[in-house]
């Protein structure tokens, strides 16, 4: 049944329409845009007072299946994607097994199809069991669907790998998404190393952890002129290494989640394991660092590296309990409460942050805008609407998130998927 949206104030990331707009979607497709469209017979949504964005596309999210179904499952991440506003997300392959055979990874696109909620876009791993110490085949992984590769949670620490990787990635036409921290470095610290660290008595991961993985993949990308993206940048110097290689013409991309643009180090301060994240909250500075590369393009997408965890394991002391927070479904309000009304970002700028960048970065040519002959993957939001956060209305499986009893403004009030109303 054809769809038709009435008084829609349309957000895209060239420009949000002055003037309402009706928007007509038939079998999935976006057909027409335009004032006052008569009705056809068509279900018809009014959008009047409420503002029309692209459906948003997240590139880092954990559904912890297979393997880790007690924390999420992909049906679970994708009523939670769904209530969001997002209509495409990435798994990441560190599940039980590794995405890193065709096999398995056909195991998942198909439980994804019979879900049916939001496109589910797979992410293989780059090295075999994600050990850092053989390539996977790319090849196979391409053919079986996966849309980028991933060793997410350990970067690809053997340069040579690395580097074949990006060759190879190159042919297959492949992202490859590094997850940028060297172990040596990290030595499993459970926070930003530094004053708060020290008085705290925690072990801290220090930042150059992350910054000397991001110089070596620049300069090895610049060799091969071959494309990276570097997922979840936290630090002040990392973006001035990255906006430097742009400045070169150096293929690289980068994203940021809302934690990381929201909450500093002193969220430690409580003990709380749910602040415990990789790469960790870091300081003030830095979180005005990332909202300056926000502001100037150096970053290219918002993702929510939403990583659920039970409750029995976030008890644990924060030596032992998981790092991670969920974020698919206070993504939205926190960009619009940390970014827009504080003037960082315009609203057309969301919507690239949110919704053609990380299309622009995967290829994905029929998404991330409101436009005829796109897919008809839409978010209608309020863009004013004041709400708070509560544990007991996540559709995720898990509550592992710190937000929880924080007002946010903007809110999601129906996402819309291949035509079809999915929240």
């Amino acid at each position: 049944m054809a769809l038709l949206i009435k008084n829609a104030i349309i957000v895209n990331a060239d420009k949000v329409e002055k003037n309402p707009q009706d928007i007509l979607i038939e079998k999935g497709i976006i057909e027409k845009i335009a004032p006052a469209i008569k009705d056809t017979g068509a279900k018809v949504i009014d959008a009047a007072g409420k503002m029309v964005l692209p459906g948003f596309i997240d590139l880092h999210v954990h559904l912890r299946e297979p393997g880790s179904e007690d924390k999420e499952t992909i049906e679970s991440g994708s009523k939670a994607a769904a209530k969001g506003g997002f209509t495409t997300i990435c798994c990441m392959p560190n599940t039980k097994p590794v995405l890193d055979n065709a096999m398995v990874v056909e195991a998942v696109r198909k439980e994804s199809e019979r879900v049916g909620l939001v496109n589910v876009l797979v992410i293989g791993a780059i090295t075999r069991g994600q050990k850092g110490e053989e390539l996977v085949d790319m090849f196979e992984l391409k053919e079986a669907g996966c849309i980028a590769l991933s060793d997410d949670g350990y970067s690809v620490n053997n340069a040579q790998l690395l580097r074949l990787a990006l060759e190879y990635s190159k042919m297959t036409g492949q992202v490859i998404i590094e997850h940028c921290q060297d172990p040596q470095l990290f030595a499993k610290g459970v926070m930003n190393e530094g004053l708060t660290s020290t008085k705290l008595g925690l072990k801290g991961d220090p930042g150059i952890s992350e910054t000397v993985i991001i110089a070596r993949d620049i300069e090895i990308a610049n060799y091969l002129n071959a494309r990276i993206h570097f997922a979840h940048v936290s630090l002040k110097r990392s973006l001035e290494l990255i906006r430097q290689a742009k400045k070169e013409r150096i293929k690289v991309t980068c994203e940021v989640t809302p934690h990381h643009f929201s909450l500093t180090e002193d969220e430690m301060k409580s003990f709380n394991t749910n602040a415990k994240v990789n790469p960790p909250l870091r300081s003030k500075e830095d979180i005005d660092a990332i909202k300056k590369a926000l502001k100037d393009g150096t970053i290219d997408c918002i993702a929510t590296d939403h990583a659920p965890h039970t409750v029995e394991e976030k008890e644990q002391d924060l030596d032992h309990a998981p790092y991670g927070m969920i974020g698919l479904e206070t993504a939205f309000g926190l960009a619009v409460s940390e970014l827009v009304e504080t003037g960082i970002l315009s609203w057309a700028d969301l919507a690239e942050k949110m919704s053609s960048g990380p299309a622009n970065i995967l290829g994905l040519s029929k998404k991330g805008a409101i436009k005829e002959g796109f897919d008809a993957d839409l978010v209608i939001v309020d863009p004013k609407a004041q709400w708070i956060v509560k544990e007991e209305e996540f559709a995720s499986k898990s509550r592992n998130t710190p937000f929880v009893g924080k007002k946010l403004v903007g809110r999601v009030e129906k996402t819309i998927n291949a035509g079809k109303v999915v929240f």
